[in-house]
């Protein structure tokens, strides 16, 4: 039995909501979970969807289409951006422009927001733009904001960005900078879907009509979620053990597994640990439970980690890949 379910069997009032929520709320985004995940199993066979991510995984696997009908089963807006080797950070977030008043002459510049200007945001192969451009994104990710021609201009909420890779093609790619890998909460790697699933995919794009999304959800209602899931408790022992797993990540740490220390060259950065946390609370209102466990923390690891650590040259060359590398760090800290 886990700490939390040990607090709960012994102390019956910790089973009492936490302050600002009720059962009928997490019990409404439970709810609204499974409806959301029903209507995108109506759009696309065999992909699991995730709440802010880094998609890598060869074309034609609904990476966009997911997106998509996320977008339209919350009732948000949402845009796309194509990354291409010319594009620039302007097309991203804006500029200004030179307007003339047409009876007095008089000419002011006025800022033309660019598609960052969103609810959700797809940033389409996004390894495919120099790090200049790359870098436009930084901001709004970290902020909720965009700075443009000496003003800044505030994201409404919600302001989510989902980016793909493509791992095939690798001339004219830009390898995304760590600082920016770092911004992303999960990555998650698209594979290609089972023979009965792929069979499933060709009926039914070859259908002559497909199904509508239903609006599940709206703005007013995702905000609201979102500032409860927030407010998920999470004990000091979660929150110590998401930290945990994050040091033993880095080769310099003593809790390092021996192992690991020849085959990483840089581990996750604090940055993971909040993303950990983060991930957790979400989990647990949207499973319907009033604190975020260490099972949480466990079952989001390697899609918090995965981009967050750098492989060394002998891993590379002995094929150990980073989603190995977590789950030594996940057995090691299992024994401890």
């Amino acid at each position: 039995m886990s700490p939390i379910a040990e607090t709960l069997k012994a102390d019956p009032s910790a089973q009492a909501p936490f302050p600002g929520a009720d059962a009928s709320q997490l019990d409404q985004l439970k709810r609204a979970f499974a409806q959301v995940g029903y209507e995108l199993r109506q759009q696309i066979v065999g992909q699991e969807p995730v709440l802010e991510a880094l998609f890598v995984g060869v074309p034609g696997l609904a990476k966009t289409l997911l997106i998509s009908t996320l977008a339209q089963a919350l009732s948000l807006q949402s845009k796309r951006i194509q990354f291409t080797p010319d594009l620039m950070p302007s097309d991203i977030t804006g500029s200004d422009v030179l307007d003339e008043d047409p009876s007095s002459g008089k000419r002011s510049f006025r800022f033309v927001p660019g598609p960052v200007f969103t609810h959700i945001l797809l940033a389409d192969e996004i390894n495919r733009t120099p790090p200049k451009t790359q870098a436009a994104l930084l901001q709004s990710m970290a902020e909720g904001r965009v700075s443009a021609g000496g003003q800044t201009y505030e994201l409404e909420a919600p302001f989510l960005v989902f980016a793909t890779q493509n791992p095939i093609e690798q001339e004219g790619t830009y390898p995304l900078p760590e600082a920016q890998l770092d911004r992303f909460l999960f990555r998650v790697d698209v594979p290609y879907p089972s023979a009965a699933d792929e069979v499933e995919v060709v009926r039914r794009t070859t259908l002559p009509n497909r199904p509508e999304v239903r609006h599940v959800l709206n703005r007013e209602e995702v905000l609201a979620f979102q500032a409860l899931a927030a407010r998920v408790p999470v004990a000091p022992h979660v929150i110590e053990e998401a930290v945990a797993i994050v040091r033993a990540t880095r080769p310099e740490d003593p809790t390092s597994p021996t192992e690991l220390r020849e085959w990483v060259a840089f581990g996750a950065g604090p940055r993971a640990g909040q993303a950990l946390i983060a991930a957790a609370k979400a989990r647990a209102a949207l499973h319907g439970r009033f604190a975020a466990e260490v099972d949480d923390v466990r079952a989001l690891a390697s899609l918090v980690l995965r981009h967050r650590i750098v492989r060394s040259f002998r891993a590379e060359a002995a094929g150990v890949d980073v989603p190995e590398l977590i789950a030594r760090v996940l057995a090691t800290r299992g024994k401890a």
